[in-house]
């Protein structure tokens, strides 16, 4: 809830001291830009050092961070703040994961992750509408207190579980292949820069519209619409996954999603804009698994964790940019290049892939059930 919370708390907050557009984009690209680029060294901390302390320490940063930026005024201070809050976000989703296995035995950690996984999906569809409401009914103030009482509480719980002592990280294994040298690696790490910059554009496009628009109340609720249909997308897409290729799968999703994104930018902030939000995020949600099972299939042994959390550093830092850009080009422009250079992006990222296939080539089968679990286990955003 927390996590879900805080992007639209800080646009909000931002927008409301200074009236700028512009400079709530630059906010809340700073604090994603902030989170995303320190995922991979959050990683490596748990990977070598166990989650115990790392939470200890950043959950009460984080949410005394939440606090101090809810009552800023001053514009150069809230921006130093949201990205000084990003640097210290707690690795959550990293912890929890690893935990189930220690938790449950080997034969339930499919239905484990499953339920992490909805549990995680209803929240985001919720949290959305709790910031918008709050922010535009009352003050961004009370969203981000509640955002860091959530995080106290949600951080005090993980710390209280005996599972938190006793787990331990995984040896490394010795002669694996650098994860940078694999070119399917590599791919990913391309098409997750241009996606970045398309998905950036769309975050903080939205909220900008409302705003332009007058209807700032529906922002969450756009939100939530996409939170709702992704979750879906994503259940469909894992009944698929042992019935075809994950190439193909991801290959022939990516069309269908950047044809239909083709609509995006010339919608309005009402029914036509939540149709298309809502057929672009059940694609999301599907792309999503196909995402995770491809990766599996390439990445080198033994490193899970890092190459999903140094993938989403390179997308969440280009994300983050584009937030910053994005607020920019919306009070100047408008936000509808925003949302043209979304489908843009969507269209290059196909390009992409269907060029360099053959390093992906691996995934180009049905995969097993062991990465099947793993793709599960990866599902949530791993820059937290």
């Amino acid at each position: 809830m927390a996590y879900g919370m805080v992007s639209l708390a800080i646009y909000f907050k931002v927008h409301q001291e200074t009236d700028s557009i512009a400079i709530a984009g630059l906010a809340a690209g700073a604090n994603a830009l902030a989170g995303a680029t320190t995922a991979g060294i959050r990683g490596w901390i748990i990977d070598r050092y166990g989650m115990h302390w790392p939470l200890r320490t950043l959950v009460p940063l984080y949410a005394a961070m939440l606090i101090s930026l809810g009552f800023g005024q001053d514009e150069r201070t809230l921006v130093v703040l949201a990205a000084i809050l990003g640097f210290s976000a707690p690795p959550i989703n990293l912890s929890v994961r690893p935990l189930w296995k220690v938790t449950v035995p080997e034969e339930k950690l499919r239905t484990a992750y499953a339920l992490d996984t909805a549990a995680m999906n209803s929240s985001s569809v919720i949290a959305p509408v709790i910031a918008t409401w709050l922010s535009v009914s009352y003050n961004a103030r009370i969203a981000l207190i509640l955002c860091a009482s959530l995080m106290l509480l949600g951080g005090l719980l993980i710390l209280l579980t005996a599972q938190v002592k006793i787990w331990h990280p995984e040896k490394k294994e010795e002669d694996t292949l650098s994860l940078w040298r694999v070119r399917g690696i590599q791919l990913l790490a391309l098409e997750g820069v241009v996606m970045g910059i398309g998905w950036g554009m769309f975050d903080i496009a939205i909220p900008a519209l409302g705003t332009l628009e007058g209807m700032q109340n529906r922002v969450g609720t756009i939100f939530a619409v996409m939170a709702a249909f992704n979750v879906v997308g994503g259940l469909i897409a894992g009944t698929l996954s042992r019935r075809v290729s994950a190439l193909k799968a991801f290959r022939l999703n990516y069309l269908l999603w950047a044809l239909l994104s083709i609509p995006l930018a010339f919608t309005h902030f009402d029914w036509s804009l939540g149709i298309t939000v809502a057929f672009l995020a059940f694609l999301g949600g599907a792309q999503q698994v196909f995402y995770w099972e491809i990766t599996e299939a390439v990445r080198p042994k033994g490193t899970a964790v890092q190459a999903l959390a140094w993938l989403w550093t390179i997308e969440g830092s280009a994300a983050a940019l584009a937030i910053a850009a994005g607020g920019f080009i919306s009070e100047h422009l408008s936000p509808r290049y925003c949302l043209f250079i979304t489908t843009v992006a969507l269209f290059i990222g196909f390009f992409i892939i269907s060029a360099g296939r053959k390093a992906l080539a691996n995934a180009d089968r049905i995969p097993t059930a062991e990465e099947d679990l793993r793709a599960m286990e990866d599902t949530s955003d791993t820059t937290r």
